[in-house]
């Protein structure tokens, strides 16, 4: 009788053990976590969203992959308010207009759904916190190794989308790094999410101005390929063209020397952080979403996740490619 009480105990204890554990998985069939990226056909969002599913997927909670198969804030603030109806546990956003997407977000926040931002933020809205690159330092980063491959003179032109801020800040660290050099960005494109944009004005340059550009800066992941094919395709040598990101054609050009570097993020790293940190609030609610924490020298969440940048050249991109095909089985 004695052994069959100690039995009991053993196994109330354990119950009790299991139960404040959540036997393994504190999950449940009401999570349901929705990531809106900015374009779902940009291999960049889409290895974003391999991170997202795979922390989801570890967690065994519900997702959705949710946005425009083109840059279209219009339609990512639709997906936006999708999600809402839906009653999304929390919202991972790909920001690509901060003005447009405002008032979607703070009728998020306003729904009692945390909303968090990744790549590029939207400072004025009630979101939560952005994960994401420290933009300034990548333009900084950049701006030092075209100086390098420059010899410290040229004229420049810069591929960009100028509302995004993290492309600002991304400009303005390049401005920064060039300050005390005789590099001069002598004209800024706003390719308006359109790569063709990119392809049309590097044709019209090699052709009116090609000898007064030295050098293509794209702070985005779409130009360094179009740019690269285009001065390949007419014969074009001695330009240097800096990349965004690690689109694959972008990789095959540093490959081939048809673009000498690129600063790759961690979009996988961002999109998997942001499942486990949406998934941490839901489980640990904030006493209210729409406070100002940045501001709160004791808050509960941070106001920016660092996900980090590396530069990527000749040098390491065999590697880079060897540790993206073990991270997402070979996903573009």
């Amino acid at each position: 009788m004695l052994r069959s009480c100690k039995v009991y105990s053993l196994l109330g204890l354990a119950f009790l053990i299991c139960a404040l554990l959540s036997c393994g998985s504190r999950h449940d069939s009401d999570e349901y976590f929705v990531f809106v990226a900015a374009n779902l056909q940009v291999p960049y969002w889409q290895t974003a969203g391999a991170g997202f599913s795979k922390a989801a997927t570890q967690m065994k909670v519900r997702t959705d992959y949710l946005g425009p198969n083109s840059y279209d804030a219009k339609a990512e603030r639709d997906a936006i308010g999708q999600a809402v109806q839906q009653k999304a546990t929390g919202i991972l956003l790909a920001v690509t207009d901060p003005a447009l997407l405002k008032d979607a977000i703070d009728k998020a926040i306003a729904a009692g759904i945390p909303v968090i931002t990744m790549d590029s933020d939207a400072p004025a809205s009630k979101r939560l916190f952005f994960i994401g690159t420290n933009n300034y330092q990548v333009g900084v980063s950049g701006g030092h190794r075209l100086a390098q491959e420059l010899k410290g003179k040229g004229n420049v032109v810069v591929f960009t989308m100028p509302d995004q801020h993290n492309m600002q800040d991304r400009l303005r660290g390049y401005r920064d790094a060039l300050a005390s050099t005789g590099i001069k960005i002598t004209r800024v494109v706003d390719i308006q999410g359109d790569p063709r944009i990119a392809f049309d004005t590097t044709t019209q340059i090699i052709g009116k101005e090609k000898d007064q550009v030295d050098a293509f800066v794209c702070l985005e992941a779409q130009s360094g390929k179009e740019v690269a094919g285009v001065l390949n395709s007419y014969k074009i040598t001695g330009k240097v063209v800096m990349a965004m990101d690690t689109d694959p054609e972008t990789l095959d050009w540093i490959n081939k020397g048809g673009i000498a570097a690129t600063i790759a993020q961690k979009p996988y790293t961002m999109a998997f952080v942001g499942m486990q940190m949406l998934d941490n609030l839901y489980h640990h609610k904030p006493a209210a979403l729409n406070t100002d924490w940045s501001k709160d020298s004791f808050a509960p969440i941070p106001s920016f996740v660092d996900t980090g940048s590396a530069l990527i050249d000749k040098s390491n991109v065999d590697s880079f490619l060897q540790a993206k095909q073990s991270a997402t089985g070979g996903q573009r």
